[in-house]
């Protein structure tokens, strides 16, 4: 009986449609791309008009094989790829490799993994877009002529084994800018005045807004003490009071950015375990007896826009579990930035059905705290706003004005789901009023309080924050984010250092002379501007090599430049303390893949490298030597003895300098959302104390 040949990308997502499909259909896996341009040379015909030269990937041999004998003996194959730009030039290429008819309709894509979806797609089968696969060719031409130029100028000029690129030198000289920044930044002083005041009924805290109509600035503790004078001296009178309802509404179902965001705040997820995570929920887990079940819709969009059914079930569901007040008189729809193809969906659950809780006993911790993120902020989307009574009440001070605000929830709506992280931030200026106070009554003076601030420097780029910038500026796509972050990082150009991003000398020596002799390269402007003329390809706007032609252009007259003028830029290694026990030298300090470590200078005689071990201040409580910062196999940081293994003394969280006052022992430092405490590690002591607030410790990180 002749069966057709369906081409999925993955085992796991074979595994997840073949449940759907019957003996009619044979489900094949092409392990991703089977033919791309070679390695080892540049690929790309300059002199005819930009041709690629495509060839078979090393490895995938015996797979092409099977797949071409597959498609023989079937009656129709389809192509079933990822439902993007990759996806499309995917199939297109296995139509090339298996000898497929280019205007037959054997391209199928499903944005879920789903009868329903699976089954409309194999009914609705097209021809492969060609528009999309020259919008990726272009991209692929684009990036290959930047990088396999520009690299070997960087390996001779600089240093082998470095990389220059479209997205990721823009993303370091973000990185790098925002160093710059913070270097230059000069603090200037300012302070606030909080007066407690009281009625009859209780107390409240209000702060200085205003001196004399305009904004309250004191910029000295002479002027902070004056005004606090006057204050000591005035009458306290109520000006104003506002009660007003206001209402929130939900954050919009996730795209893939702020999916990467959300999951970088919440659950401290790299961009890259982000989109690894979400892979395998959307190709299927094994749900029991179900079989393979993928259980949120694509995780490459950038659209917000969600199909009605979805949107029906969820109403269904929340008016079942939450009560019809939670769900809004009309279905939410959301409009996508850009140019999002609104045919794409947001990221979201396969089922609302299926919730967290449902199928917690078949994922990993990490699968079910990504999923639950996922699930929450659908759900949350398509509820009712939150309602939050507010109260601003202003006093009136002589020529000062005082103000205190406060807000309760009324009704919490979508809240009852879900928060976004932004909203889970204290509100600085938020006090509570347990009170009743009108216009016109007299309060008390009870206390005054002043406090000195510095101004803070622009804060470094965390992973959620680049993926912010790259989004904002129109440089990449959400397919790029992840391995643009993952990629400075290992070619030494960025270190992370906590969450922050910091460039590290070899990033900024590339940055400079990129930005000397490449500067479109690294310039914000042109680099979205080029992303905009890719995307026309897509729309048909523009022929792909027009493109590569007014680049290639200017690029090779500048590569051509750029190779007489640089001189061999030499970076000294920085010089140790530690000497090299096999030959006596002081070694030095280098830059490898997973970051800095020792390696003795007289290379390749002597290979004597080690790891470079940071110390901290602060004692080894068992043996009393000094404890330095370790990294775990997967990177995670933690705290050991530097006479280990000697002595195996280890600790997750940061020791203190100073001992327990109560008890002698070992304090550590430990960080919530809201402050940072040093507490003792003896359990029958448990001697905590609160160093500072986290806001404060994170704006001068």
């Amino acid at each position: 009986m002749l069966k057709t040949l369906v081409i999925v990308e993955s085992p796991a997502k074979a595994k997840s449609i073949s449940k759907f499909l019957g003996k009619k259909y044979v489900i094949k896996a092409s392990m991703g791309h089977l033919r791309d341009l070679p390695k080892s040379q540049l690929g790309i015909d300059v002199e005819h008009d930009f041709e690629p030269k495509y060839i078979a990937i090393r490895g995938k041999g015996d797979l092409i094989k099977e797949l071409r004998q597959s498609a023989k003996t079937a009656d129709k194959v389809l192509l079933a790829s990822d439902p993007d730009r990759e996806g499309e030039a995917i199939a297109w290429h296995l139509g090339h490799l298996l000898g497929l008819d280019e205007h037959e309709a054997c391209r199928i894509e499903f944005h879920e993994i789903t009868k329903q979806a699976v089954e409309a797609a194999i009914h609705n089968a097209r021809q492969v877009d060609m528009k999309r696969v020259d919008a990726q060719q272009a991209r692929r031409v684009l990036d290959r002529l930047i990088g396999y130029q520009l690299s070997p100028l960087l390996w001779r000029k600089v240093k082998k084994g470095l990389s220059g690129g479209r997205v990721q030198s823009v993303a370091v000289r973000i990185i790098c800018d925002r160093e710059d920044e913070i270097r230059v930044f000069a603090a200037e002083e300012y302070w606030s005045i909080d007066a407690l005041l009281s009625t009859s009924e209780g107390q409240f805290l209000a702060k200085l807004v205003k001196m004399h109509n305009k904004k309250a600035e004191i910029h000295s503790r002479e002027q902070a003490e004056l005004i606090l004078k006057e204050l000591k001296q005035s009458t306290f009178t109520v000006s104003d009071v506002r009660i007003k309802e206001k209402l929130r509404n939900p954050a919009s179902p996730f795209t893939t950015s702020s999916l990467q965001q959300e999951a970088s705040r919440k659950l401290n997820f790299s961009p890259r375990k982000t989109m690894m995570v979400a892979q395998q929920l959307y190709e299927g887990v094994e749900l029991g007896k179900r079989g393979s079940v993928g259980l949120i819709t694509y995780m490459r969009t950038d659209s917000v826009h969600i199909a009605e059914p979805a949107q029906q079930e969820a109403k269904e569901y929340i008016v079942e579990h939450y009560g019809a007040p939670y769900y809004p008189k009309t279905a939410r729809h959301y409009t996508s930035k850009g140019r999002a193809q609104e045919a794409h969906e947001a990221i979201r659950p396969t089922s609302v059905v299926q919730t967290p809780q449902s199928v917690k006993e078949y994922l990993s911790r990490e699968q079910l705290r990504l999923y639950r993120l996922i699930w929450e902020r659908f759900l949350s989307s398509q509820m009712s706003s939150a309602v939050l009574d507010t109260m601003t009440v202003e006093v009136q001070a002589g020529v000062y004005l005082l103000r205190a605000n406060t807000s309760a929830v009324k009704f919490p709506g979508y809240q009852a789901v879900y928060q976004d992280s932004r909203e889970d931030e204290v509100d600085e200026e938020n006090t509570r009023i347990d009170i009743i106070v009108q216009k016109g009554d007299a309060v008390n003076l009870q206390k005054l309080t002043e406090k000195q601030h510095f101004t803070e420097p622009p804060p470094r780029y965390t992973e959620a924050m680049l993926v912010r910038k790259l989004e904002e500026e129109g440089i990449g796509r959400p397919s790029t984010y992840a391995p643009t972050i993952g990629t400075i990082q290992s070619r030494g150009y960025v270190a992370k250092e906590g969450k922050q991003l910091i460039p590290t000398e070899l990033g900024e020596i590339v940055i400079a002379l990129l930005k000397e002799h490449f500067p479109n390269i690294v310039n914000v402007e042109f680099t979205a501007k080029m992303e905009n003329l890719l995307d026309n390809v897509e729309e048909g706007d523009s022929p792909w090599k027009n493109i590569i032609r007014d680049f290639y252009g200017p690029f090779e007259a500048t590569l051509i430049e750029a190779e007489n003028k640089i001189g061999k830029v030499r970076i000294e290694d920085e010089v140790s303390a530690e000497i090299c026990e096999r030959c006596g030298r002081n070694m030095v300090i280098k830059m490898g893949k997973f970051g800095k470590f020792l390696a003795c200078p007289g290379f390749p005689e002597c290979r004597n490298t080690k790891p470079l071990l940071e110390e901290i201040d602060a004692q080894c409580p068992l043996c009393g030597s000094a404890i330095v910062v370790r990294r775990s196999k997967k990177g995670r940081k933690f705290f050991g003895c530097r006479a280990y293994p000697e002595c195996n003394f280890l600790s997750w969280d940061m020791p203190a300098s100073d001992p327990c006052p109560k008890c002698g022992q070992l304090r550590v430092i430990k960080s919530s959302r809201n402050q940072k405490r040093i507490v003792c590690t003896n359990d029958q002591c448990r001697y905590s104390e609160t160093i500072e607030k986290t806001g404060e410790a994170d704006q001068h990180a």
